[in-house]
């Protein structure tokens, strides 16, 4: 994977604040015990077993409570019978129970990628997954079952593809979700060595799995939702079958120009990432270079994994933030609101960190002070190196940087709670608030472990505000909102994303630390064009919104 081999910049010196979140790993005794396989523990055959997947916090039974989707990979050697995806029902009490099978989603293979959106408009969230092999459709019944309708969908395809970001979007604004999708490489087990095959791929020495560089691109896809159970493949027509592709991984499909219209931001590995404007007349034109989120400040290539969408410097616009490979920083791509954008790593505070590989993250405000903080997991790719290179540790802590409000981030170390501090070879998360308390916990897929789910507990008098939506005439999980809310003096944005972090999708609920504010103004820009506006909501509620009919509903969590 490409990386710069830059030096950490300087760390300024810590600014003494407290931090109001703490986070404890609760999975064991919330029941998480399944293992995400990727390989063998010491070591890997194929780029196809350390990539790994993702997860989404979903509510798939309509009960007002998240539930856990983490997705599995396999290995070469000896696969484990069990190594299936797993869904995992919230129990309203801290506890969750393990309902894969019974919800038909028992799946061995290389799973990668999750975006979840009702495309069929009837109410429940569908499921869809990415493969190396073949991708799956999974229609929620709404019975606490699902079905794959793949084939019947048009999704079928013949050809072996490595399927991995993936994202429902709507964009050709008819009310009905679409659905993207990013291929990483053109692998093909035949034709590629094994480590102890040759000595022809290796880390500093070390022999490691082959690619992604000198491995043939992917190539990325777009289908039309036809509005009867099925897909049309407009590839070509769009305009994204001219593109060279690059080794995509994780998609997210947001308004990045503010004109009303989704784009979709492809993050690449080793390769420019992708920009695609929506030209509005269901074409795109990919401008990333010419954005300036392509490459990195420097104009050099980086390993593009992660990212996150959200408003950084509380401009009403949507920034970025890009995870890369170790020995590189991340990159902090500002948005002028014109989809032009400024790369501030340096001066945003987040070039002091180079140690990790790097790999799920986010834009988040997790202690509900109204500013949004950035979060990312970490963990190798090469378990056969750690014996060799002593500074190349497979498992890794997690890394917190909070946001000061001045165009400052600073790393925590040590303030977050042993959930922070715990080393994984992690890779994909998610946020969201999975026992209703009003804060945003996580979690993380662990790669040849069971997955954490890091519950946050915040201390102090901050207020938060949640908003759910409901499109009528827009697509009914009311993907590609833009919900813009004013509270104490600031002003942020978010969207209802489909896919973010690392393959992974966040609660759909959007989450609004207010910091010392008693109300908040709420616009929202739902995805077919209508606005509404809503004024003095009360704080610390989860309020309902239905497209054309305002607040539908308000809940006050415990």
């Amino acid at each position: 994977m490409a990386s710069r081999g830059v030096k950490p910049a300087p760390r300024a010196k810590p600014s003494g604040l407290p931090f109001h979140a703490r986070f404890t790993d609760v999975a064991p005794q919330a029941g998480l015990t399944g293992i995400a396989v990727g390989g063998r523990p010491d070591g890997t055959d194929y780029i196809i077993e350390t990539m790994s997947c993702g997860a989404a916090f979903f509510d798939y039974d309509n009960d007002g409570w998240l539930d856990v989707l983490v997705l599995s990979g396999s290995r070469f050697r000896d696969p484990p019978r069990d190594a299936t995806n797993r869904l995992y029902r919230n129990n309203r009490d801290g506890t969750f129970t393990d309902v894969t099978e019974q919800a038909g989603l028992f799946r061995t293979g290389y799973a990668y990628g999750v975006t979840v959106g009702d495309y069929n408009n009837d109410g429940f969230e569908d499921l869809f997954i990415t493969y190396w092999g073949r991708n799956v459709l999974y229609r929620n019944n709404g019975d606490g079952t699902f079905t794959d309708v793949t084939k019947e969908a048009g999704l079928l395809t013949r050809a072996v593809r490595w399927g991995s970001g993936c994202a429902f979007v709507d964009y050709d604004r008819d009310g009905k979700l679409d659905l993207f999708v990013s291929n990483y490489v053109d692998f093909d087990m035949r034709s590629i060595p094994r480590p102890d095959e040759t000595g022809y791929c290796n880390y500093m020495g070390v022999p490691v799995n082959c690619g992604p560089q000198g491995l043939p691109y992917g190539h990325h896809l777009l289908y039309r939702n036809n509005g009867d159970g099925t897909f049309t493949d407009v590839t070509d027509a769009s305009g994204i079958g001219k593109l060279e592709g690059g080794y995509g991984l994780t998609v997210a499909a947001a308004d990045f120009d503010n004109d009303g219209w989704p784009d979709i931001y492809v993050a690449c590995d080793s390769t420019p990432s992708l920009l695609l404007l929506n030209n509005r007349d269901g074409t795109f034109s990919e401008q990333g270079l010419e954005r300036g989120v392509a490459l990195s400040e420097d104009g050099m290539l980086q390993a593009g994994m992660g990212l996150a969408v959200g408003d950084l410097n509380l401009d009403g616009s949507l920034d970025i933030v890009k995870m890369h490979f170790r020995d590189d920083t991340p990159a902090v791509y500002l948005n002028d609101g014109e989809a032009n954008f400024r790369d501030v790593t340096i001066r945003s505070g987040l070039g002091v960190e180079t140690r990790f590989v790097s790999w799920g993250t986010g834009i988040v405000d997790l202690d509900n002070d109204g500013y949004p903080d950035i979060f990312w997991v970490t963990g190798s790719i090469y378990p056969e190196a750690e014996d060799k290179l002593a500074d190349f540790p497979h498992r890794t802590p997690r890394v917190i940087f909070r946001n000061l409000g001045n165009g400052k981030f600073e790393e925590l170390i040590g303030e977050a709670g042993p959930g922070v501090e715990a080393a994984h070879s992690s890779r994909g998360c998610a946020f969201g608030d999975f026992d209703n308390d009003g804060d945003l916990d996580i979690l993380i897929v662990n790669q040849n472990e069971p997955p954490s789910l890091l519950r946050n507990d915040v201390s102090g008098a901050h207020h938060w505000l949640k908003i759910k939506l409901a499109g009528v005439e827009s697509n009914r999980s009311a993907i590609g909102a833009r919900v813009t809310v004013r509270y104490g003096g600031k002003v942020q944005a978010q969207e209802i994303l489909s896919q973010s972090s690392y393959l992974s999708v966040n609660d759909r609920r959007l989450h609004f630390g207010l910091g010392d504010a008693a109300a908040a103004d709420v616009e929202i820009r739902w995805p077919l064009g209508r606005v509404e506006k809503l004024t003095s909501i009360g704080v610390n509620q989860l309020v309902h919104v239905t497209e054309g009919r305002g607040v539908t509903l308000a809940e006050k969590f415990k």
